[in-house]
């Protein structure tokens, strides 16, 4: 299985995040640690655009093998260009993968035991394209969420004859913590348009990922408990 800690420089909402010093620790060490908990350090890749980034990882011991190129280092640019991109690193020095396991850095809550029962449920699931961690939305599409229609006015986001939020399907929402990938369905389709796909649940606590300011102060917030 191949590790991919995909970390660009670029932030806008939280300028420097990934490497912005969290409760005594840059933010990309809470999930190198926690990949090197379960991986060998051949087997982890930090994919980044930026040297500062590739500098603090290298002091914590980890090699970065590769600074990415060009066309990979915009905020438009796409996740599973990123991962191929790593695959075809590692098939390069003679390392072949069947199994991606995404990990981004935004997620300094999740642990080990997670990562671990993500992927033993993609172990045990047949011929699947991925597993990704989801929690349970608050945002019902059924309940509270509108969208505009063409006249103008608001209506339900999800049809269904619900009175109480408590009466509604669950509804996950991805959070981004961990992805367990299918190599062969990576190269072959979208991972937009992956058609098995199942979710492994979190908290909420560990599935805080921080994109704004707001979530920065949330997990200093929560760090403080600790």
């Amino acid at each position: 299985m191949l590790v991919v800690i995909p970390a660009r420089g670029g932030s806008k909402g939280v300028p420097g995040k990934n490497i912005k010093v969290l409760d005594g620790k840059p933010l990309i060490q809470y999930t190198v640690d926690l990949a090197r908990e379960l991986f060998e350090d051949s087997d982890i890749t930090v994919s980044t655009d930026d040297r500062a980034i590739k500098n603090t990882v290298e002091k914590l011991g980890l090699n970065v093998p590769f600074i990415r190129p060009d066309e990979l280092a915009t905020d438009k640019s796409g996740t599973q260009e990123v991962l191929i991109h790593a695959l075809n690193y590692s098939k390069s020095i003679g390392k072949e993968y069947d199994t991606i396991l995404l990990l981004q850095p935004t997620s300094p809550f999740r642990n080990s035991e997670q990562v671990r029962e993500a992927i033993n449920l993609y172990e045990k699931s047949k011929d699947v394209d991925m597993v990704l961690s989801v929690k349970e939305t608050k945002a019902n599409p059924y309940y509270i969420l509108r969208e505009e229609n063409s006249f103008g006015y608001l209506e339900p986001s999800k049809v269904g004859n619900f009175t109480r939020r408590q009466d509604c399907p669950p509804v996950w929402e991805i959070n981004g913590a961990l992805y367990v990938i299918n190599v062969k369905s990576l190269l072959t389709s979208s991972i937009s348009h992956f058609k098995k796909v199942k979710k492994y649940v979190m908290d909420e606590e560990t599935s805080h990922d921080i994109d704004t300011l707001f979530d920065w102060k949330f997990a200093e917030f929560l760090k403080s408990f600790k």
